[in-house]
């Protein structure tokens, strides 16, 4: 994995810029001892390391413009970050960079129960927003695994989901509006509480854009009813195929969960060892189906999905019988990442999206590359919408197994594409899968995204080396342009 030389001017200004970032934000708000940064030196994907030139922690709107107007008219990058809980190297640092981080900006700023919306400020972590309405009966959807610490404005920027997005959907079906700063300093209010907005949908163009085109400083979402009643099945398989079609099965019979998630064995009794959901330790697959709505439905859709499973072969079934069991099941499902982690020094967390019907030809695959390579492979899916989650098992410390674990991980998102599928479900693409952006996009493609940038970010200056294998500069796209006899756009329009 590489990433662009630093630029010594730069850091030969380093004294001048930390001393101009203490006076935009003054007392403990800029670090910049290597030792204080080593914190900051990654973000979940902590096999790639880096210092930043400094860290500067603001704590208002006003002074996040202050900075990045002062990093703009310096030619400056900036990093921006969130709770660092990315896992694809989003918020690594550079090492001639500002890292802009936002934990500072955590608090609930509005909650409109008439209108259901919360406004946030986006270190709010992910469940934060739900504590603070759940009294009321309400909650926020989607519920990455690590929501008790990712903030929502880290969502925002990876465009994350959860177990419950097959149903309630992704990010970018739950935000309504966001404050955000461009790299030039101005604020921008997009969207709000209602319902949509007229014109281009830059809302959508936002969520999932990594950092790379502006730094998000409020955030309001929808909030919904906590359903009438709420059931999950517990169903094992003697094999990941089996539980694969399955999965496939019960979409095509017109069934919506609000959650289907699928673990392998290896996935499973490293689950039950950490927290001892009652996980059966004999099956070779474990899904977990949730169905919710009203007390009715939601018997009748059991019975539905337990005839489904028992015709492709479950060798076990649960049915939870109250809430506490419930959260049982999803418990060691929220805890595999973790659970994982105490049976290998290290792992590395995939993520490809493929279409359902494929699940058995990726889980296949995947059995022979786990061969080839000769490392475990400990596989959680968002299965209801074919969301791989593969955890690759490796130790870091013996000569070569990194780099094993990364081809590894290359052939899988590789196979994804191959299978129909997309680079990334909501881990975003970051550094980790930024070199396979050519398995999915022509050069075209990525020129036309580039366009995007230059648009938001002439300079390049927000989260450069991200996404992108090659980065471009503006008006060298504007003559890439001519060349090819079309538009040329050597100066794009602002917003």
């Amino acid at each position: 994995m590489r990433m662009p030389e630093p630029d010594r001017a730069v850091l030969e200004r380093r004294g001048e810029i930390v001393a101009a970032l203490r006076a935009i934000v003054p007392g403990e708000g800029v670090i910049a001892d290597d030792r204080e940064m080593r914190p900051y030196e990654s973000d979940g994907l902590t096999a790639y390391r880096q210092l930043p030139m400094v860290v500067v922690l603001p704590e208002t709107t006003a002074q996040v413009a202050a900075i990045l107007k002062y990093c703009q008219a310096h030619g400056i990058k900036v990093v921006p970050r969130g709770a660092g809980t990315s896992l694809s190297g989003g918020a690594l640092p550079l090492a001639d960079g500002v890292l802009l981080g936002l934990g500072k900006f955590n608090r609930i700023l509005d909650v409109d129960y008439a209108n259901r919306t919360v406004t946030a400020q986006p270190g709010v972590t992910n469940l934060g927003i739900t504590h603070a309405v759940q009294d009321r009966g309400f909650y926020y959807a989607p519920d990455p695994s690590s929501q008790i610490a990712c903030s929502i404005g880290g969502n925002i920027a990876e465009n994350s989901g959860g177990v419950h997005c097959l149903k309630y959907g992704l990010t970018t079906n739950n935000v309504l509006g966001v404050e955000l700063v461009t790299i030039d300093g101005e604020v921008l209010r997009i969207g709000g509480k209602h319902l949509d907005s007229e014109g281009y949908d830059v809302l959508g163009l936002l969520t999932g854009s990594e950092g790379l085109l502006a730094v998000v400083t409020e955030v309001t979402v929808r909030i919904l009813r906590k359903p009438a009643t709420a059931r999950a099945l517990l169903v094992g398989f003697g094999t990941s195929e089996e539980a694969g079609a399955c999965v496939a099965a019960i979409i095509g019979a017109g069934i919506v969960p609000g959650g289907m998630e699928m673990m392998d064995t290896l996935a499973i009794n490293a689950a039950e060892d950490f927290v001892h959901a009652g996980y059966p330790r004999d099956a070779g697959a474990l899904l977990i189906v949730e169905l919710d709505g009203p007390e009715v439905e939601v018997d009748f859709l059991i019975e539905r999905v337990r005839e489904i499973a028992e015709g492709h072969g479950a060798t076990s079934l649960r049915v939870s019988q109250n809430e506490d069991e419930r959260n049982a099941f999803w418990a060691g499902r929220k805890a595999a990442f973790p659970a994982v982690g105490r049976i290998s020094p290290d792992y590395m967390c995939m993520d490809g999206t493929i279409p359902r019907r494929q699940l058995p030809e990726i889980l296949s695959r995947m059995t022979r590359m786990s061969e080839k390579y000769g490392l475990r492979v400990a596989n959680v899916f968002h299965a209801g919408d074919g969301n791989l989650h593969p955890l690759i098992l490796f130790d870091a410390n013996l000569p070569g197994e990194l780099e094993k674990a990364e081809e590894f991980g290359a052939e899988i998102l590789t196979a994804c594409v191959e299978l129909g599928g997309v680079l990334t479900g909501e881990h975003g693409v970051g550094v980790e899968k930024r070199d396979l952006m050519g398995t999915m996009f022509s050069d075209i493609d990525l020129e036309q995204q580039q366009r995007v940038k230059c648009a938001w970010d002439p300079k390049g200056l927000l989260n450069p080396g991200k996404v992108f294998p090659i980065l471009h500069r503006c008006a060298e796209l504007g003559r890439m342009h001519v060349q090819r006899g079309q538009l040329p756009f050597p100066d794009l329009p602002r917003f």
